[in-house]
């Protein structure tokens, strides 16, 4: 593995950083103790900022030679609303908030990687620090761009990176294509008519009509979408009814969809509602069908996810650079790539066995209360990133 030398130095320094950050998490576009202590770094080591994209954003800029390429380095910094488990010292000190996803962790490795980029500069162009607020569920990436995040500052690509708890520390992935599904939300309302659960005819019943359409639904995966396509249609509340022996008037349901492609969505949100709206209609009911779409695929474009392989195979050796299995899960950074060429990698974070004594009981997984980032990742993720800002930026060449 080749760290470089000044990144394991100050490590301690950096982790120190991460961990007060944990012990004071924030939730999304709240991040203003966050934002804070990332501008008061970057001030430290003499990087110019720009502050309040997206509400609570920080961009650093670290400028030289004569160039004007430039590259976006982006961490996310939000927390969650999770009530921690785990009692050690750098344990949350908010109740009911949370860094359950390692978003200071994130914050940290750019950070560090900032401090060697300002000191040494040893590329030709402008790099952009991202430290973008509110990934978890509030479109931080999509509020900073439409606040003018690539207008004020243009960049040939943009890259992000996630750890990745269950994959060995020492090991990255990333692969061109699909890496993260949309995130999206759907909210059926059928209305009927209530009445006396002794007289149903008298009504129109709302729960069966609601229970016919959460079965149909998995009809579409299974008979109008191409068997090598991905997608999951999960409904996840049924709400009706206060008691026993009354019909109610309505039955409400609400889930999540997620595909890798844009085409794939637009046929299931079309086939979702043709068939609440009809199933509804044959039993004489009414349908409020609504259908939200959040966050789209995250889809790395495919010279700059190459450029990323071939960077993290020179520190951390090829055979550790793994094909990124698609996750079903969703992530923000998508808007950016909408924009941008780039790629969003994952560094592994391990099996938890880093974490202090005084742990919570159970897995070190994502959005897990017991979970914790595993400090000895950040000169790991502070020598990529700043490998892959020099090498994009080399003097004389064109990347990637």
């Amino acid at each position: 593995m080749k760290l470089i030398d000044s990144l394991v130095t100050q490590a301690a320094g950096i982790a120190a950083v991460r961990r007060d950050l944990h012990a004071h998490p924030e939730l999304c576009f709240e991040e203003v103790r966050t934002a804070d202590v990332v501008a008061g770094k970057l001030a430290e080591w003499g990087i110019p900022i720009h502050r309040g994209l997206g509400t609570t954003g920080v961009v650093g800029i670290v400028k030289n030679g004569t160039s004007n390429r430039a590259v976006g380095l982006r961490a996310d910094m939000d927390a969650l609303p999770v009530t921690e488990l785990n009692t050690f010292a750098h344990a949350s000190t908010h109740h009911g908030k949370m860094h359950a996803c390692g978003h200071d962790g994130h914050t940290a490795m750019l950070l560090a990687a900032a401090q060697h980029l300002a000191k040494n500069r040893n590329f030709d162009g402008t790099v952009y620090l991202i430290f973008q607020p509110a990934e978890e569920g509030g479109g931080g990436a999509r509020e900073m761009i439409k606040e003018g995040l690539f207008e004020q500052f243009p960049m040939d690509a943009v890259f992000g990176m996630h750890n990745w708890p269950g994959m060995k520390a020492g090991q990255f992935a990333v692969s061109p294509g699909p890496v993260m599904a949309s995130g999206n939300k759907f909210y059926v309302n059928v209305i009927g008519k209530g009445g006396h659960a002794a007289l149903p005819q008298t009504g129109i019943d709302p729960v069966p009509i609601a229970c016919e359409i959460v079965q149909a639904f998995q009809t579409i995966l299974t008979r109008k979408m191409k068997p090598t396509d991905s997608a999951v249609i999960s409904v996840t509340t049924i709400h009706a009814g206060e008691t026993n022996n009354v019909i109610p008037d309505n039955c409400e349901l609400t889930g999540t969809v997620r595909t890798f492609s844009i085409e794939v969505l637009d046929m299931i949100e079309s086939r979702m509602r043709q068939i609440a709206e009809h199933i509804c209609a044959a039993h004489d009911a009414a349908c409020d069908f609504r259908f939200e779409r959040y966050y789209p695929p995250t889809i790395n474009t495919e010279a700059e996810a190459n450029f990323a392989r071939r960077v993290m195979g020179e520190i951390v050796g090829a055979e550790n650079v793994l094909r990124q299995e698609a996750a079903m899960t969703s992530e923000d950074f998508a808007f950016m790539l909408q924009a941008k060429p780039g790629a969003y990698a994952f560094i592994g974070n391990g099996d938890g066995s880093h974490r202090d004594v005084h742990h919570g009981e159970g897995p070190c997984t994502l959005h897990n209360a017991s979970y914790d980032f595993n400090d000895d990742l950040i000169p790991l993720g502070a020598t990529c990133w700043v490998q892959l800002a020099e090498q994009f930026l080399k003097p004389g060449g064109a990347a990637p």
